[in-house]
């Protein structure tokens, strides 16, 4: 799949899918149950990047929160774990060089897709455009016909994600009541000790 700005097809595996808002964790593979968002600074955590880079990318579009905006002073932005994810899929590709255009149009791609098939999914660049591959003869396949220079595979970034937020702080959104770790099982185990003792 080519993901490119006009969302045309060649070159690459797949068909285009146009992109449109995030679904707000549209599967039960989500480690993370819809209650819960992460605050800008323990999204930055997750995912490697600055705060400003954070701000920057929230106000121009780039990635949104799908939890919670901030709407005037004093609110907090919430981001869901897809967002995480995408966050550092997007510092990924800023960090190997390919331009904001076409990272842009990839995470349009990104938000269309299913929330578990980004598990599967690896994305390729040849630098001036990115491809999706969902599976591993569909690499080989754009690595022979001479495109696609790097990839990064969504569900290692994933697994990192999962593994940087599990140390880190979410909020609930019904309560705004902190959770420690976004593993909402070990956060009712804690409180089952505490009405036990």
């Amino acid at each position: 799949m080519r993901s490119s700005g006009d969302s045309t097809a060649g070159g690459g595996p797949g068909i285009p899918v146009e992109g449109g808002p995030y679904p707000l964790h549209d599967s039960a593979a989500d480690p993370s149950p819809d209650t819960i968002g992460y605050r800008g600074p323990t999204a930055c955590a997750a995912a490697g990047i600055t705060y400003r880079q954070l701000d920057y990318w929230a106000r121009t579009g780039l990635v949104e929160p799908s939890v919670r905006a901030a709407y005037g002073s004093g609110t907090q932005r919430l981001y869901s774990f897809r967002d995480v994810v995408v966050l550092k899929i997007v510092k990924r590709f800023l960090d190997t060089g390919v331009a904001l255009q076409n990272i842009r149009a990839a995470v349009q791609h990104l938000r269309a897709r299913g929330f578990r098939d980004l598990e599967r999914m690896t994305l390729m660049s040849d630098g001036a455009t990115v491809y999706e591959c969902s599976s591993p003869d569909e690499v080989v396949d754009l690595l022979q016909g001479g495109q696609g220079i790097f990839g990064i595979a969504v569900g290692v970034v994933w697994r990192d994600v999962e593994a940087a937020l599990s140390q880190l702080h979410g909020e609930r959104v019904d309560t705004g009541e902190t959770l420690i770790g976004n593993n909402p099982a070990d956060e009712l185990a804690r409180r089952r000790r505490d009405r036990a003792v």
